[in-house]
């Protein structure tokens, strides 16, 4: 019996590897993976190979504790079923559905601690969504939204889509998304936005602040441009862009990363004299001013919950089958349209 398991080959190449099916250790559950999402934004620098080869992939994944190096499995959205238990296990285990943090490949081994049973009423389909989710809501608590401010966020892929989703159930004055795809735009709005706009309208939907006079900042209330800006298209430009669209000691929350892509930003200007706080966010970590009420496992409960009340498995648009992974990452490389979410099945069916 054989296992297949995608790797990462070299800059554009994947390859599918038959490997033998790993027996369980004693503490150890073997998982036969039903269905794996791709991490567009990631997963395209790793394919594209735009990331520095030394960086560990994960420090707090096991299954991805290996460098960024080729060849590397990679990915962290399996959801499958228990088929097999170590000796330490409680079988109840056998025959449950769970989703793990693990990289793409048709059977996989991992400890109790490493699986997350998929709650009831949330499908497989769904339950693939869970870490976008989780990022998504690390990037609302980094953001800090407040009653009645005005939010741009910049980028409407699966992680964009799904924070405005979020951003959406809060009582903000306006919401503006932007994103170069028309269709990526309508779903933003189905989502929450009040306004969606390709880059260049967005001076049409939220009045864009210029140079400060002098050191005088505006007068409070008054101040163009947004309160708070999310950069998330994973396109180094669109930084400038975001820059330029936040007001008067506003707040730019950079969920992006840009792998070794270079990154080039106009900090003279009104980004100086405007006070605009720049922050990082990232989902391996949680902002020290919540660890002492938040945790991993009470963030995954919120990413939970929020896929159970929120309709988000439409943004899974296309499925693959596993054998056919080559083809779909060619596909997001050159894609332009509105493709959002991308699954593999492992079941031979599309």
């Amino acid at each position: 019996m054989t296992r297949r398991s995608l790797y990462f080959a070299a800059p554009g190449e994947v390859d599918l590897r038959e490997e033998p099916i790993p027996e369980p250790a004693a503490d150890q559950l073997l998982v036969r993976t039903e269905l794996s999402a791709v991490s567009p934004g990631t997963e395209l620098l790793v394919y594209n190979g735009n990331v520095p080869g030394e960086l560990a992939a994960d420090t707090n994944l096991d299954a991805l504790s290996g460098s960024l190096s080729y060849p590397l499995k990679y990915g962290y959205a399996a959801v499958g079923v228990v088929e097999a238990v170590g000796d330490a296990v409680d079988a109840d285990w056998l025959g449950r559905r769970v989703f793990a943090f693990h990289p793409h490949e048709s059977h996989f081994c991992a400890t109790v601690g490493e699986l997350h049973p998929v709650p009831e009423g949330i499908s497989a389909a769904q339950a693939t969504l869970l870490p976008t989710v989780e990022t998504a809501a690390t990037l609302v608590h980094d953001g800090e939204p407040k009653l009645g401010e005005r939010v741009a966020v910049f980028g409407q892929g699966l992680i964009g889509l799904v924070t405005t989703a979020l951003l959406g159930q809060f009582p903000l004055e306006r919401l503006v998304t932007v994103d170069y795809s028309a269709d990526r735009r309508a779903r933003s709005r189905e989502l929450g936005a009040t306004d969606s706009v390709h880059p260049d309208e967005i001076g049409d939907v939220l009045p864009l602040p210029g140079e400060p006079a002098g050191d005088t900042p505006p007068t409070a209330g008054e101040s163009a441009g947004g309160d708070l800006t999310y950069e998330l298209s994973g396109n180094p430009e669109a930084l400038d862009a975001a820059v330029s669209a936040t007001g008067y000691d506003g707040r730019i929350v950079v969920g992006s990363w840009y792998g070794t892509k270079p990154t080039e930003l106009d900090l003279g200007g009104r980004f100086h004299r405007s006070r605009i706080s720049l922050t990082s966010s990232q989902v391996s970590t949680i902002d020290p001013s919540l660890r002492g009420r938040w945790d991993r496992e009470r963030r995954l409960e919120l990413a939970w919950h929020q896929l159970r009340e929120r309709e988000l498995g439409e943004l899974l648009t296309d499925r693959y089958p596993i054998a056919d992974a080559p083809a779909a990452y060619e596909a997001l490389a050159e894609s332009t349209d509105g493709t959002v979410g991308t699954l593999f099945s492992y079941d031979g069916s599309t």
